[in-house]
């Protein structure tokens, strides 16, 4: 499989930074409703999030899952939670998670018909009298990118399992957005039915 030259910090922004595109895909949430999320106040980071997987899994170096880490803190410390370095005393842990996936953009559009030729008849001046594959061909293209699926999960530190999360999905660019004032406003985006007592 080949690579395809996207920096870590461009596909993490290009997935937080569709949140607040007009026709990007919206975040999908889900939650376990036998959970309480009420008077759960602090958060810490869960020890493995910031992982990739999938077709084209990119390393991570640690200013950029710093960059992405900061942006989701900031989103929840504004909601009123307490971001702790101590997972022990937490009330839950956060973490998020990039899957990519190639995946081929296959469209088939009709093209110009050719081989029509006017004519002159004693009947009809100016009648259409060859026709040679007047409907046309059908051009196929086919378009190569990477889909990328980028999680936040809640996951509940006295049975290690998820409570909430959040999907969202787009298609990956190769620009680089390095701006961490965009990337925090993506992060609001992304949390924003969370707790999930905002979703009623």
């Amino acid at each position: 499989m080949f690579q395809r030259p996207l920096s870590i910090i461009a596909v993490i922004s290009t997935l937080l930074l569709a949140g607040c595109a007009s026709l990007s895909p919206e975040t999908v949430v889900d939650y376990s409703p036998s959970h309480d999320f009420t008077g759960e106040k602090k958060i810490a980071f869960y020890a493995d999030s910031g992982q990739t997987g999938g077709d084209n899994p990119m390393e991570l170096t640690d200013f950029q899952k710093a960059r992405i880490d900061s942006a989701l803190s900031k989103a929840l410390t504004e909601k009123g939670f307490e971001i702790t370095s101590d997972a022990g005393e937490a009330d839950l842990l956060i973490s998020w998670h990039l899957n990519t996936k190639e995946k081929q953009d296959i469209r088939t559009s009709p093209s110009a018909p050719y081989g029509i030729a006017m004519g002159y008849n004693r009947y009809n001046r100016y009648a259409l009298y060859q026709c040679y594959s007047c409907f046309g061909n059908t051009e196929v293209s086919v378009k190569e990118y990477t889909q990328g699926t980028f999680i936040v999960d809640f996951i509940d530190p006295d049975d290690n399992k998820s409570v909430w999360r959040s999907v969202t999905q787009s298609r990956l660019k190769g620009n680089n957005v390095k701006d961490q004032a965009k990337v925090d406003k993506a992060a609001r985006k992304i949390l924003e039915h969370f707790p999930p007592e905002r979703l009623l």
